[in-house]
């Protein structure tokens, strides 16, 4: 799973700490950054015991919030832009899952 990770993060992660669902597609357009993948990738971080690093990458997701805390689909890597479906609920059940899993890292690494 590590080493997963360590692709995931030194492959599809942008320079601004998001991450892409793939490098390359055969769809007529090109997708941006997945919010819910960046998710997934601080959960991982968080269950593999990275807390560090987790909190890090959901900060990153995170700060894509709109006002009043929606998520888009999709950040454009390029202008930090909301895109895609708006709001999505993937997007959200990452956040809490990935939040649940650095709290539960968090509450492991202090036993």
């Amino acid at each position: 799973m590590r080493s997963t990770v360590q692709a995931i993060r030194s492959q599809l992660t942008d320079a601004r700490g998001l991450v892409q669902r793939y490098l390359k597609d055969d769809m007529p357009t090109q997708e941006d950054t997945f919010l819910l993948c960046t998710f997934w990738l601080a959960h991982a971080l968080a269950i593999s015991g990275d807390v560090s690093g987790a909190r890090q990458v959901f900060g990153r997701a995170l700060a894509q919030a709109n006002d009043v805390g929606l998520l888009a689909e999709e950040v454009s890597s390029a202008t930090g832009e909301a895109l895609g479906n708006y709001p999505q609920a993937l997007s959200h059940i990452g956040l809490v899952n990935a939040a649940r899993a650095i709290h539960e890292a968090e509450g492991s690494s202090q036993r």
